[in-house]
């Protein structure tokens, strides 16, 4: 059956357009931004996720602050502009790759209409760049399951399909690969607490495309790997150190010593700008705190009437603490391969795979 497009970035010359992943999968529903300063809020409150698609986003945010000026540049000014896009999501290296490259793009540009098509241009060329690179990876990663399976049994964690990239994805870009090269694959899909990526975003994709999905707690995984065949757990990144230490959502690292201990291979998805050779290790990679309500409420999950889910969206006594770290990082050693645009290697190669790239 043919896979729907789904476009979660939209550009319109004037404005941009995001598909709200904060109300999915109950509706579908697109944010008209027009300013930087609602591009950014866009970011930071996760109606746009995922490392490839938050960084296209931060470029157009650009795009749409240098469209609100007139006249000559003033060099303090644009770094200003970078520095607040640059601070929306700071775990992401995909974000501070692009913004850097936006600032090297208008080096000695002094107009700001020059400014604004200069970083119009470099947004759409990232998005045709993602979608290309995203089907590259998943094309290399059908290459490491075996050609004479005809099923497939897979983990997932958090949303790394097309709504998190330009489109196909990278971990799920690999699971539509298999899918499109005549394999059956079976999903199951971490809920991914507290933000639910995967059981509200991965689950929708992959009922969308017409694959076979179940939803797992993320505590479910070790159970999992002990009553059924897993083939592997595939799963995206948002930085990856010199090391192969990799930072991804928060739950991946659990996943990676459950996958390490029952034998199952462990890939991760990253595309070219993933990897950050200046980080030595993972412990140099800066994690993203968000807001304890986001673990003892449910504040984003309402239903048509506008009413929580549960009473006062709370799922914890009032007055309770709680930890928010947005990321983990898994250690090299826990990871089989890497999934990459450029091919798959291990943790050990990657110096030498990047700097042929």
């Amino acid at each position: 059956m043919p896979h729907p497009e789904f476009l979660p970035i939209q550009w319109k010359s004037t404005h941009l357009e995001l598909l709200d992943q904060r109300i999915l999968p109950g509706k579908k529903e697109f944010l008209k931004l027009t300013t930087a300063e609602e591009t950014i809020s866009a970011i930071r409150e996760m109606a746009v996720r995922g490392a490839p698609a938050i960084a296209i986003t931060g470029v157009f945010g650009l795009t749409l602050g240098a469209k609100s000026q007139s006249g000559a540049a003033n060099p303090k000014e644009i770094e200003t502009l970078l520095s607040s896009v640059l601070e929306s999501r700071p775990t992401a290296v995909n974000l501070s790759f692009a913004i850097r490259e936006a600032k090297k793009l208008v080096q000695g540009v002094s107009d700001w209409k020059e400014i604004t098509k200069i970083w119009e241009t470099y947004g759409l060329k990232m998005m045709e760049e993602d979608l290309a690179a995203n089907k590259a990876l998943g094309a290399n990663g059908v290459s490491l399951f075996s050609k004479d399976q005809s099923e497939f049994h897979i983990i997932t964690h958090c949303n790394t399909g097309a709504l998190a990239t330009a489109g196909h994805g990278t971990a799920l870009g690999v699971i539509r690969s298999l899918r499109d090269a005549g394999k059956k694959v079976v999903v199951y899909v971490d809920e991914t607490r507290p933000f639910l990526q995967g059981s509200r975003l991965t689950a929708f994709e992959m009922m969308e495309e017409g694959i076979e999905c179940y939803i797992i707690t993320d505590g479910m995984s070790g159970w999992l790997m002990n009553h059924r065949k897993i083939d592997a757990v595939l799963v995206g990144c948002d930085r990856v150190a010199a090391n192969g230490d990799t930072a991804n959502k928060i739950g991946t690292y659990n996943l990676g010593i459950v996958a390490k201990e029952h034998g199952v291979p462990f890939y991760v998805c990253a595309t070219k700008d993933s990897f950050d050779l200046n980080l030595k290790t993972g412990v140099e990679i800066p994690i993203e705190m968000r807001k304890e309500s986001e673990v003892t409420q449910f504040d984003f999950l309402k239903s048509e009437n506008g009413n929580y889910l549960f009473p006062e969206g709370k799922t914890s006594p009032v007055g309770a603490r709680a930890l928010n770290p947005s990321f983990d990082v898994t250690k090299a050693h826990l990871i089989k391969n890497f999934i990459t645009e450029f091919g798959c290697f291990t943790p050990e190669e990657i110096s030498l795979r990047l700097k042929s790239v």
